[in-house]
């Protein structure tokens, strides 16, 4: 099953969306230990939540700023595979930056929108003429108490496989 229709078919399905969380872990191994829970959004778009776990608070028993950034960044790719096959399309982050805006001491969500115009606009269209594009998206974290802990800007390079070089 393709990622991108299995995100899509989370948004409605509590066995889609538990079948996700399942396999995302062994997908994207280096998040497995955070206990991310990823949640489509049901008007469009990705959220991913981050528990107040050990693992995630640092040495002031806040959520540390390096799961924040994990969890914005995957929030941000997540909206994005949705809307593009990545068995098509090569994605790369080039660019992650956080701006931190209040400390997190209790369970953070993470939202991306839903990006169906935006990628055909921004993605889409200017590759028809282009090798790669830069794609960037806009990622805001609050806490279950509503506060905004933090905004993320990923830039992603987007290219078609079959631009793709790694031999020179």
């Amino acid at each position: 099953m393709k990622l991108s229709a299995l995100l899509g078919k989370a948004r409605h399905s509590w066995a889609h969306r538990w079948l996700a969380n399942a396999l995302l872990p062994w997908l994207i191994p280096f998040n497995r230990p955070h206990g991310f829970r990823v949640v489509p959004l049901k008007d469009g778009g990705m959220s991913v939540t981050i528990p107040y776990w050990r693992i995630n608070r640092n040495h002031i028993k806040g959520i540390h700023a390096c799961a924040l950034a994990t969890a914005a960044e995957m929030c941000s790719g997540l909206a994005v595979i949705e809307r593009l096959d990545p068995k098509e399309y090569r994605m790369i982050l080039r660019e992650l930056r956080i701006q931190y805006r209040y400390q997190a001491k209790k369970r953070v969500i993470a939202s991306a929108p839903d990006l169906t115009r935006v990628i055909e606009e921004q993605v889409m269209v200017p590759l028809r003429a282009a090798d790669a594009v830069d794609y960037t998206s806009t990622v805001e974290l609050h806490d279950s108490d509503g506060n905004h802990v933090a905004t993320g800007i990923a830039t992603w390079q987007v290219k078609p496989w079959s631009k793709v070089r790694t031999r020179k």
